[in-house]
């Protein structure tokens, strides 16, 4: 079957606009957060994973972390697991953590990895406790209490945050031509395993390395102003304004906070990205439009 004349033109178009793209990336290190409606909708991890495969195919190294809460609490309930939540955390026992663990460093990493290999590429999935990869500490969280005016430190369990990141074992696996694809467990010093916020895994191996990009798939358009328009193309102190004002709040300040302090540290640029849009990771890194909100350290 022949292409008409419009819809060829239409390719050459879509491929002359990547091409400066594709120049300007290739060798550069990526770092995907992969989480929300992508993660489970069959149409959006087929993109989503002929998109990493692309990257791959076209110079880029592609790593993905991702994340698993909907799947932990589908299995806490077949168990009959009670989960409770502080400051939108999950308190996480040692039973908890035993389910945590089973579900992101087997059941989605390894769907995740067979996914990219089904599109064509070479994954391997590996957790924080692989080479000790990402190292933990307990996090703290504090919450204010009625009976008295000051916060009182709450203990989640099993729940931490990015002490260090060991560098050498994703240079290995890049150097190899596979592509990472990192659940993010943690290990502490004393052995045990850490439930740490994907975001946070990310934005961390995204500084760590000095990568260019790091992206943060969600269920949202991007990071909107009071009229409900799209912002994009902003730099940390435009953003940190934006959270001065109010304009940025709620459940998207902790996705931005991660991104502007990856950009701050030395990443180039952070997105908070669409992935709900089929091909997203692509259309923002390829296009000149995008499907996000780009957070850069350079003048655009």
């Amino acid at each position: 079957m022949s292409l008409n004349r419009d819809a060829a033109m239409n390719i050459a178009q879509v491929l002359t606009e990547a091409l400066p793209y594709i120049q300007r990336f290739t060798g550069k290190t990526i770092v995907v957060k992969f989480g929300g409606n992508a993660m489970v909708d069959e149409e959006l991890q087929n993109s989503f994973a002929r998109d990493i495969v692309m990257m791959k195919l076209v110079g880029m190294n592609p790593i993905v972390v991702h994340g698993g809460g909907p799947q932990i609490g589908d299995l806490l309930n077949k168990l009959n697991i009670d989960s409770n939540f502080v400051n939108g955390m999950r308190v996480t026992d040692s039973k908890t953590m035993d389910v945590v663990e089973m579900v992101l460093g087997g059941t989605v990493n390894k769907q995740i990895v067979s996914l990219i290999n089904r599109n064509g590429g070479e994954a391997i999935g590996v957790t924080g406790k692989d080479g000790q990869l990402i190292r933990a500490k307990k996090l703290e969280v504090k919450a204010q209490t009625p009976e008295v005016s000051t916060s009182e430190i709450i203990d989640i369990g099993h729940v931490g945050e990015v002490a260090s990141i060991n560098k050498s074992v994703i240079d290995m696996l890049l150097n190899s031509d596979f592509i990472p694809v990192i659940a993010p467990i943690g290990v502490g010093k004393d052995g045990a395993s850490y439930n740490i916020n994907a975001d946070l895994v990310a934005g961390k191996i995204a500084e760590v390395l000095q990568a260019e990009k790091l992206m943060l798939l969600t269920n949202v358009a991007g990071l909107m102003n009071k009229d409900g328009e799209i912002l994009t193309g902003l730099s940390t102190a435009q953003v940190d304004d934006l959270i001065a004002d109010g304009t940025i709040y709620g459940g998207m300040l902790p996705k931005i906070s991660c991104a502007l302090d990856a950009v701050k540290c030395g990443v180039t640029s952070a997105h908070i990205v669409d992935g709900r849009v089929s091909h997203a990771v692509l259309l923002e890194i390829f296009t000149d439009i995008g499907v996000g909100t780009l957070i850069t350290n350079k003048s655009l």
